[in-house]
C-alpha cells in the first residue's frame, strides 16, 4: 500500500485532478449522476491502445526498426534525422510518451557506443519536440486528441484538414533545427538485438491495432472490442495489461468529475463560457503552460463547441514549459538521472527550442484560423 501511495504522490497531475474533483463535490452533491460525467469511450480506447502498444514494445518491434536503419547511417546529420524522425513518425501511432520511453533510452545507448554523449542534449531535446509535434497528426497520437475526437464525435477528414498544416510546419521547424548543426562523419554503429521479433505475436497485435483504428473511425464499437483485446493480449502476455498506465486513466476520471461538477455550478459555468468562447486557441495554449495540455483539453471542452480551435490550441500548447506536455518530463527524467551534469544545459536548450517553435506555431495558428 505504501508503494502504491508513493507512486501516486509522484504523479502531480493525478493528485491535482482528484483534489479538484473532491473539492467540487462540496458544491455539487455526490450522486449517481457523476457516472454520466465520464467519457467511457475515450477511456476504453485509451486502455486498448496502451495494451497493444505494450505488446509491440515487449516483442521489441520499435527497437528492431530503429536498429535496422541505424546500421546504415554514416553522418551525425543522418543520425539526428533517424532518431528524431522516428519519434516524429511513430508518435502518430504509439503516442508521444511511448515514443519517448522507447527511443530516448535507445539514443543514450547509441551515443555511448559512438562515444558522442556530448550530443545527447541536442538530440533528446529535438526528440521531445518531435514526439509532441508529430503526435498531433492523428486522433490516437496523444490523449488530448483521442479525447476531443471521441467527445465531439469528429470526422477523420475534418480532423486531418485542420491539423495537417501544423504538422507540416512542425516538420519544417524540426528539419531547420537539425540542419543548423554541423555535419560530421561517423562510423556505422555496431548494435545488435539479442532476440528477433515474434512474427506471430506481431501479426496478432497489428490486427488488434487495425481493429482499434476502425473503432476510432466509428466503424466498430470499442465495447465489443475491449473484451477481445483483454482476453487475447492477456493470454499472449499478461504484462501488456499489467503495464497499462492506470494512473493516466484515473487522472481522466478525476478531471471528468471535476468538469462535470463545474458545469452544474451556474456562476462558474457562465464565467468560463464568457472567457473561453472566441478565444479557444490562445486560452488553451496559455492554460496548457500551467495545467498541461491533456487536463486543459478536458476542462475547456465543457465550455465550448469550437473543437477545431481547441484542438489546435492544446496541441500547440504542448510546447513551452516542461509541464505543457507531460511527455516532456519523460525525457527530462532520463537526462537528469543519467547525465545530472547536463541538467542546466538541457533546461536551457529545451526552453529555447520550445519557445521559438511555440511562437512560430501560434502566429501560424492565428493566421490559419482567420483564413478558415
Amino acid at each position: 500500500m505504501r508503494r502504491i501511495w508513493g507512486i501516486i504522490k509522484k504523479d502531480t497531475v493525478l493528485m491535482i485532478a482528484w483534489i479538484l474533483a473532491i473539492l467540487s463535490c462540496f458544491f455539487v452533491k455526490p450522486s449517481f449522476e457523476y457516472l454520466g460525467y465520464i467519457d467511457y469511450t475515450t477511456l476504453a480506447l485509451l486502455f486498448c491502445l496502451m495494451v497493444i502498444v505494450n505488446g509491440l514494445q515487449n516483442i521489441q518491434l520499435f527497437q528492431q526498426i530503429a536498429i535496422f536503419f541505424m546500421k546504415k547511417i554514416k553522418t551525425t546529420r543522418q543520425l539526428d534525422l533517424l532518431l528524431v524522425g522516428l519519434c516524429f513518425l511513430l508518435s502518430m501511432l504509439i503516442t508521444n510518451d511511448v515514443a519517448l520511453i522507447t527511443f530516448v533510452p535507445l539514443t543514450i545507448v547509441v551515443l555511448k557506443i559512438l562515444r558522442m554523449e556530448e550530443r545527447v542534449v541536442h538530440i533528446v531535446v529535438l526528440q521531445t519536440l518531435a514526439a509532441n509535434l508529430g503526435s498531433m497528426c492523428t486522433p490516437i497520437g496523444n490523449p488530448q486528441n483521442l479525447f476531443l475526437y471521441t467527445y465531439f464525435d469528429m470526422s477523420l477528414s475534418h480532423f486531418m484538414i485542420m491539423i495537417l498544416p501544423f504538422v507540416m510546419l512542425s516538420l519544417i521547424l524540426l528539419l531547420i533545427h537539425i540542419f543548423m548543426h554541423r555535419n560530421q562523419s561517423i562510423e556505422t554503429p555496431k548494435i545488435y538485438q539479442k532476440e528477433d521479433t515474434n512474427i506471430t505475436y506481431l501479426w496478432i497485435y497489428m490486427i488488434l491495432f487495425v481493429l482499434c483504428i476502425l473503432s476510432v473511425l466509428h466503424l466498430l464499437s470499442i465495447f465489443y472490442l475491449l473484451p477481445v483485446i483483454m482476453i487475447v493480449c492477456g493470454f499472449m502476455d499478461y504484462k501488456t495489461i499489467v503495464k497499462v498506465d492506470y494512473l493516466l486513466l484515473l487522472t481522466f476520471v478525476g478531471f471528468f468529475i471535476f468538469i462535470g461538477n463545474l458545469k452544474n455550478i451556474d456562476m462558474i459555468a457562465q464565467f468560463l463560457n464568457q472567457i473561453v468562447n472566441g478565444y479557444e486557441m490562445i486560452i488553451s495554449v496559455i492554460c496548457s503552460q500551467v495545467f498541461s495540455n491533456v487536463p486543459t483539453a478536458i476542462l475547456l471542452s465543457g465550455f465550448t463547441k469550437n473543437v477545431y480551435d481547441l484542438l489546435i490550441g492544446v496541441n500547440i500548447g504542448g510546447l513551452g514549459t516542461f509541464i505543457a506536455s507531460m511527455a516532456s518530463l519523460i525525457s527530462y527524467k532520463y537526462i537528469t538521472r543519467i547525465y545530472p551534469q547536463y541538467k542546466k544545459r538541457y533546461f536551457m536548450s529545451f526552453t529555447k527550442y520550445n519557445i521559438i517553435d511555440l511562437i512560430v506555431l501560434v502566429i501560424a495558428a492565428e493566421i490559419f484560423l482567420l483564413i478558415v
